[in-house]
């Protein structure tokens, strides 16, 4: 069996599987253990006199025999991902929690390993054995949220079914970001306990219509001192317009409430999402805001992982830019290579080629840039710059592949190496100036295999933490650890992603080199 890290594209909601090549040589997941028959002696029974009171049929919960428990929903089936319904099982939820919070604040560096991660907190899975799951679907929301993954994370919430009161928060907080607030208001509205939070219930009275009882809310809250400063200076101005005329705008505050940051726009005075937290730039997708901070939001998600490139072309692409300095540079950079592209002219093709190259490494786009591009470059006899440009985004793509193999007869001792990577084999590759080179090598020196604990833990139906755990070494071995970096890229081969750890090893060793890695 094996297991394919699904890259996600949420622009448009298509999910390609990135394909592994390696098997799961180290851990047999379908391996059937014996059981033995027990030998069952069934006593008769007095039979009992009848006790029901009444000929009425009880109310019966129904629930499909396959479908997961509220901590086990997920929008990747197993049969999408490649990974075991086990997942979770065998672990401690506190642990999984605790993993999932500690790269929140070490989030994964290469856009391989952001798939990986996004594929783990989406699978479909078991929650951990004896718990419901409920507090480890929380933080699975809160990573997806924290990375600006909002519409899947949304969409996620959507398959819980029965809402809890912590659960509901989070499905509004992330409406809130996407405009699809008003069905959950409903749901609010007919279910008052779902939430204590009074701001949210006073928004969700105004979207029925409901004035009256959305004041009376807000006066009782007031006069018993259970908002802050901030929510009752909001929701007064938001309530009431004449009021908000006569006064000053309101200082915005560092980290808003998605709720604060739509109240914020409701009385007209809209907060800028650049500096705000990831999840906000969702916002500005729709363009109401204007090209520019469009064009930053898509930049931020693309770096994140969270929209394809394909998306972010579209938003690169849509007019001429306005002005010249930073993104509108950038723009007509990228605009330029495209119209160069579609030419043909190769020297046109490498002038272009070797402007556009450090406006994507300024921003921290180069994988995406290299995934849209690549293909449409080989073949073509660019400049000896423009040359090694088009290797690297080769090996930057998903088809690193298919364009390794004619690399290696490259005068370029880097290209060569990374080429040897790219296949999978580093025997006799040369000694390179490439960053982390010798723990790169080391990991395809040999055949792969995971640490004892990583192993353990996949044979305890603990492969999901077993990962989390490998993305976290992959990091302290990026940040100068070599024996973890190459412990990682082992752990991944031996775990059947293979594709995953070539991708990896190439992201990290070509953008470090262009001082591109966030």
């Amino acid at each position: 069996m094996q297991i394919n890290a699904v890259p996600l594209i949420f622009g448009l909601w298509a999910l390609p599987l990135a394909a592994q090549e390696t098997p799961l040589s180290a851990i047999d997941w379908l391996a059937v253990q014996r059981t033995v028959e027990p030998v069952v002696t069934v006593q008769p029974e007095t039979p009992e006199k009848p006790v029901a009171q009444s000929a009425t049929v009880p109310k019966i919960d129904v629930q499909p025999l396959d479908t997961p428990s509220i901590g086990g929903v997920g929008l990747l089936p197993s049969a999408v991902t490649g990974l075991p319904v086990a997942l979770w099982q065998g672990s401690a939820e506190a642990d999984l929690i605790a993993a999932l919070e500690r790269l929140h604040r070490r989030k994964p560096s290469v856009p391989a390993l952001d798939s990986l991660f996004h594929t783990l907190l989406l699978a479909e899975a078991t929650p951990p054995a004896g718990s419901r799951g409920e507090d480890l679907l929380r933080a699975r929301l809160r990573s997806l949220y924290t990375h600006g993954l909002v519409a899947p994370a949304e969409a996620l919430a959507e398959r819980i079914g029965t809402l809890t009161p912590a659960l509901f928060q989070q499905a509004f907080d992330l409406a809130l970001l996407t405009g699809s607030d008003e069905a959950l208001c409903q749901v609010l509205n007919d279910q008052p306990t779902l939430s204590n939070d009074l701001p949210t219930r006073i928004w969700c009275a105004t979207r029925s219509g409901d004035f009256p009882r959305a004041m009376t809310i807000y006066q009782t809250a007031t006069a018993l001192g259970q908002l802050s400063d901030l929510d009752a200076e909001l929701l007064l101005r938001f309530l009431d317009p004449e009021y908000a005329e006569d006064i000053q705008p309101l200082r915005p505050p560092v980290r808003p409430t998605p709720l604060q940051f739509r109240l914020f726009e409701a009385i007209g005075e809209a907060l800028p999402t650049t500096p705000l937290p990831l999840p906000f730039a969702v916002v500005e997708l729709s363009g109401d805001s204007g090209w520019r901070a469009q064009l930053q939001a898509a930049e931020r998600l693309a770096r994140a992982g969270a929209i394809d490139g394909n998306q972010l072309l579209g938003v690169y692409t849509e007019q001429l830019r306005a002005a010249s300095g930073g993104i509108w540079d950038r723009v007509d950079a990228l605009q330029r290579f495209e119209t160069a592209l579609n030419t043909r002219d190769p020297g046109a093709v490498s002038s272009s080629l070797e402007r556009v190259w450090p406006q994507m490494r300024t921003a921290g786009l180069l994988v995406p840039f290299s995934n849209l591009f690549a293909a449409r470059l080989q073949g073509l006899p660019l400049s000896d710059r423009a040359e090694r440009i088009s290797g690297f985004a080769g090996l930057l793509s998903k088809d690193y592949e298919r364009f390794a193999p004619a690399l290696l007869g490259s005068d370029v001792p880097e290209l060569v190496f990374l080429a040897k990577i790219a296949q999978g084999d580093a025997t006799g590759a040369p000694r390179s100036t490439v960053p982390h080179a010798q723990a790169l090598a080391q990991a395809w020196s040999t055949a792969p295999t995971a640490p004892d604990d990583l192993a353990q833990m996949a044979q305890e139906n603990r492969l999901g933490e077993a990962l989390l755990t490998t993305l976290l070494r992959f990091e302290t071995g990026a940040e100068g650890r070599p024996a973890d970096l190459t412990q990682a890229l082992q752990t991944l081969r031996a775990f059947g992603l293979e594709d995953t750890a070539r991708r990896a090893a190439l992201q990290l060793a070509i953008l470090d080199m262009e001082g591109a890695r966030r």
